[in-house]
């Protein structure tokens, strides 16, 4: 059994790095921001799911046995689209999904609450052992870009949402598709190299994060003009 005190530690630790992202990516849709009790009950939602994922990521491991690339492959995946389904479930689906940036939103929400269990679960071990800072350092470097790897993989899927937010639902669905593929290939190769170099080129990965992170902002900033836009051809019409 895992004592309070180390639980506590374990979660505030865990948690407080997602909820700076959390409000770094809600700064990108400040002017018209989504319900917070929707906010919250995504990223509920999403360290849900990964309890959902434990067990069928457990199963990989056993039966996938084409080597190292498929299994990070096949977890990427699985990853992947459980955090989809989590904002799918309730936000995606909600009558407050109604902007272009909103899709992107919603998916980095509930992929940052899947980030923020998923440290809570790295941490308690070290912890407990009194050796959380060896960890950190040696060999489990991955923990320190896993919250930014998890939002921005997630984003490229709400991303896609938004950039077919006026298009067919066939349409949609072939961007959904799209959206997950690149998150997919995107958290594959970051889990593979990490694993591959043993954290020896952390820094020169998390650098290639930070790009795509600024490459995620800039196409927010368009999914927020294409909402501005619209917004305005409506109130036109209606005067």
């Amino acid at each position: 059994m895992t004592d309070p005190k180390t639980l506590l530690i374990a979660v505030l630790i865990g948690v407080i790095p997602a909820l700076i992202w959390l409000w770094f990516w809600l700064r990108e849709d400040k002017e018209n921001p989504e319900p917070k009790g929707l906010i919250l009950l995504t990223f509920i939602l999403g360290m849900i799911s990964v309890i959902l994922v434990l067990p069928l990521e457990k199963v990989a491991s056993i039966y996938i046995t084409g080597g190292k690339i498929s299994l990070v492959l096949a977890l990427s995946f699985m990853e992947e689209v459980i955090k989809y389904l989590a904002a799918a479930v309730l936000a995606l689906k909600s009558k407050f999904n109604d902007e272009p940036i909103d899709p992107a939103i919603y998916m980095i929400t509930a992929a940052l609450g899947f980030a923020a269990f998923e440290n809570i679960l790295f941490l308690i071990q070290p912890i407990s052992l009194q050796e959380t800072t060896v960890s950190l350092l040696t060999g489990n470097l991955r923990f320190l870009g896993a919250t930014l790897l998890h939002a921005t993989s997630s984003a490229f899927v709400g991303v896609a949402l938004g950039l077919a937010f006026f298009k067919k639902a066939a349409v949609k669905g072939l961007y959904l598709l799209g959206g997950l593929i690149f998150a997919i290939a995107l958290h594959t190769a970051f889990n593979f190299y990490i694993i591959r170099d043993g954290g020896e080129n952390f820094l020169r990965i998390f650098a290639f994060l930070w790009v795509v992170t600024i490459i995620i902002i800039l196409i927010l900033e368009k999914l927020r003009r294409m909402g501005a836009s619209t917004a305005f051809k409506q109130i036109q019409g209606q005067v």
